[in-house]
Order: structure tokens, then sequence, then C-alpha cells
């Protein structure tokens, strides 16, 4: 193995578990708000509820989605060894819950001038992945 290019003080890239009983529900149609209450771990779930409450106009509401699914991200990524720093990666596709409920949450964040924590929400979404804030403008 090559140690070229790679920076041996940065931690190994942090990849969540898939959800496969979540993301075949949503595949079948079923809505985040009924899955909320089956799988309240998962932040995909909160983050598109965030998603769909910012998109409506109700700020409130999705910042509070947003903050448990960042919360529920936390706990997940801390499960799979992340320690506070180090890569997640947008294309690991379990890690993009999280990614979203983060994007939503600094989005929330600036609709209601909460400047500081939207400087802190980037850091964190960039640290975590340099393509992560592209990714999530395409989803907005």
């Amino acid at each position: 193995m090559s140690l070229v290019g790679q920076n041996l003080m940065e931690p190994e890239p942090t990849l969540l578990p898939a959800e496969p009983e979540v993301t075949e529900s949503l595949a079948a149609g079923e809505e985040p708000v009924d899955l909320a209450a089956k799988h309240p771990e998962s932040s995909l779930v909160w983050a598109l509820l965030a998603e769909e409450a910012l998109n409506q106009g109700y700020t409130v509401e999705g910042y509070a989605y947003a903050r448990v699914g960042y919360h529920r991200g936390l706990d997940a990524l801390r499960g799979s060894g992340w320690r506070g720093a180090g890569p997640v990666p947008w294309s690991h596709e379990p890690n993009r819950g999280f990614l979203r409920a983060l994007g939503a949450l600094g989005q929330a964040a600036a609709a209601i001038g909460e400047t500081e924590e939207v400087t802190r929400i980037e850091k964190l979404i960039k640290d975590s992945d340099p393509s992560a804030p592209e990714e999530l403008a395409k989803l907005r």
C-alpha cells in the first residue's frame, strides 16, 4: 500500500452503516413523518423532514428537525469511531443523512440570523467533505 499523498495525521474516513429498512421504505413511498416514529435514530429521516419544512417556509420546524437529525448523526458517527474530526465522505451514501441534516441546520440557522452557528456548520461540512457544499446545493 502506497502512502504517497496520504495525510498520515488525518483519521480514516468515517462510514456510517446503511439503513436498508429506511431507504426501502422511502423508495416504497412511505412518508418521512411516519418513518421518524419507526426509525428515530435515522439522520436521513430527520433531514428529509427538515428540508420539507424549510421548503414550505416553516423555518423553526425545519430548524428543530435538522437539529434532531444532526444530533442523531453525531451519535451514529461516534458509534462508528468518529472522534469529532475527520472525513465523513458524501460519496458514501449512508453518510448523506447526517450531511443533509447539517446542511438543513445551516440553512435554518441562516434564516433566523444565527451567524456563528452558520459559520460553525459551514466549516464542519467542508471539513467532513470538501465536495459536500456543492452536493447539498444541488438538493435545494
